[in-house]
């Protein structure tokens, strides 16, 4: 494998506040990656780097080799580059199958030339959207649910609904932020098949932020520990689990 992301000596700080200190770190393409650490090692600082919400102070973030560091997220939302987001962010007052409808780009209905003058091609286009938004509610375990608004989901169904809208664009690297956050345990366990499926399936490549050791496990390696703004290592759930560092940064005393 290769990398697909690679972020390169960044550092990142707030007033004198250093959050991100000469990190580097690489994502295979084709894996599901964790991200671990406790509070404040800064990890959401760098997830949000990568995907293009916060600027560096300096270092770079390449997407398959191309040097992404200076671009927003809605450019490298065309490049592939999504993300989700600990709180689900839906539209409340649409369907579930109106959310998937709503992603992807440059539809002609969106212009008032092409609704006067391309009627035909609109309603083509439409119903194409409309067909790949039933397939993929149905991949997601959600079609019993596709007319409901959503903001009357479950926590865990809008989560899965957010999983399902990186399934309405051409994604490729996916970062998942604390998607287990507030959702059941048997939600959660059609979010991991769901991850799993898309990796293995589709080739998706995810970076996961996430605080369940037992989901980190299931789907994660390698696994990148953080710890104040740096890589404290990088390895597999066991080798993370068994490392006497990674229990002192965790919990504060060594192992006897």
């Amino acid at each position: 494998m290769s990398a697909i992301i690679e972020v390169q000596h960044a550092r990142k700080a707030f007033g004198g506040l250093t959050v991100i200190d000469d990190c580097s770190i690489q994502v295979e393409r084709g894996s599901i990656t964790g991200m671990i650490g406790p509070n404040g090692a800064g990890k959401s600082t760098l997830f949000n780097i990568i995907a293009g919400t916060l600027p560096l102070d300096s270092g770079r973030v390449l997407l398959d080799g191309e040097d992404i560091t200076s671009l927003p997220a809605d450019v490298l939302f065309h490049k592939g580059l999504l993300r989700t987001f600990q709180i689900a962010h839906e539209f409340s007052h649409m369907t579930a199958l109106e959310n998937l409808m709503m992603v992807p780009p440059r539809q002609e209905g969106e212009s008032l030339f092409s609704a006067w003058f391309k009627p035909g091609e609109v309603r083509r286009q439409e119903d194409e959207v409309r067909r790949r938004a039933l397939e993929v509610i149905d991949f997601i375990g959600l079609a019993h649910v596709r007319n409901e608004l959503a903001g009357n989901l479950s926590g865990g169904q809008k989560k899965l609904l957010e999983l399902g809208r990186t399934m309405m664009t051409e994604a490729r690297v996916v970062l998942l932020d604390e998607i287990a956050a507030g959702v059941n345990r048997t939600l959660l366990g059609d979010l991991m098949t769901n991850i799993e499926r898309l990796n293995r399936e589709l080739g998706y490549t995810f970076l996961v932020i996430e605080h369940d050791m037992d989901m980190i496990a299931r789907l994660c390696d390698p696994v990148i520990v953080l710890a104040q703004g740096s890589v404290m290592m990088e390895g597999s759930i066991k080798d993370v689990q068994n490392n006497p560092e990674v229990i002192e940064a965790y919990f504060g005393a060594p192992t006897e």
